[in-house]
């Protein structure tokens, strides 16, 4: 005598069948498509603006993290504290060349350095050990080198969120990193060549503006001196022309823009 079989049993039957997964030694991998090109495109620097201690506990049991903390102490330790296969978060917020939200295409370094202290002569920042500089640029050679990362996605958090964002400040020394090749840097004949030339004849804000869009800055395109506009030329002074990044337009900041973007050309 056959027995019946009700009609939910027969479903729940081909559901199980359905969603049962298929053994990974049954997908065939002999093909590989031409269209592709590694998850990881951006690499971010950061300074934690805490200590040692502070920043593993931080980032290790809070809702940021990083895939990388570079320590400060000799000899300068670098944790591992997210898999480069999965996603960390630290750069929050962001935006560079029209790609927003960067934490799922992006390594993110942080960098144990307090950042900096306000006094009564003035704001000051902490300086970084070279020791500590030296791990982070053979670091960041590895990563660009596996990824093939483009030397205008190595980036600071400052450039990827100006508005809310200053690390890794002024006293980062950006310069190494384009002499180890990681980064573009303007060439200083053609800075003092260009600057001769904005002394004659200053370009208005919308120059400014719209140059810096180019180079990867979300900024804003009214032609205004606003706030966000003086938060991004702070971000691109202080990484080109640490010496003064007040955030107003001038002749070698216009100078240092468009040799850079020569470089990027």
């Amino acid at each position: 005598m056959m027995k019946r079989i009700s009609f939910a049993t027969l479903a729940l039957a081909v559901l199980s069948a359905c969603t049962t997964p298929m053994p990974r030694q049954d997908i065939e991998r002999s093909i590989s498509a031409v269209s592709q090109e590694p998850r990881v495109q951006f690499l971010i620097l950061h300074y934690t603006a805490i200590d040692e201690p502070a920043s593993l506990r931080v980032l290790s049991q809070q809702g940021v993290s990083a895939h990388y903390l570079v320590g400060d102490r000799s000899p300068v330790k670098v944790w591992q504290l997210v898999d480069e296969s999965r996603m960390a978060y630290h750069a929050g917020l962001s935006e560079w060349k029209g790609n927003s939200k960067l934490n799922p295409s992006s390594i993110g370094i942080e960098i144990v350095n307090f950042g900096y202290k306000d006094t009564p002569q003035g704001r000051v920042y902490y300086p970084f050990p070279q020791e500590q500089i030296d791990r982070v640029i053979a670091l960041s050679k590895d990563i660009v080198q596996r990824y093939q990362i483009r030397p205008e996605y190595v980036l600071g958090h400052s450039d990827i969120a100006p508005q809310r964002k200053s690390d890794p400040g002024p006293l980062f020394p950006w310069k190494q990193f384009a002499d180890a090749g990681l980064i573009p840097w303007p060439d200083a004949n053609e800075v003092t060549r260009l600057s001769e030339q904005y002394q004659t004849q200053m370009p208005e804000i919308k120059w400014f503006q719209q140059k810096l869009a180019k180079i990867g800055y979300a900024i804003p395109q009214h032609g205004n001196l606003d706030e966000a506009t003086r938060n991004v030329l702070i971000a691109f002074q202080s990484k080109y022309r640490p010496g003064k990044f007040d955030g107003y337009p001038d002749a070698e900041t216009a100078a240092i823009i468009d040799a850079l973007l020569l470089k990027l050309k």
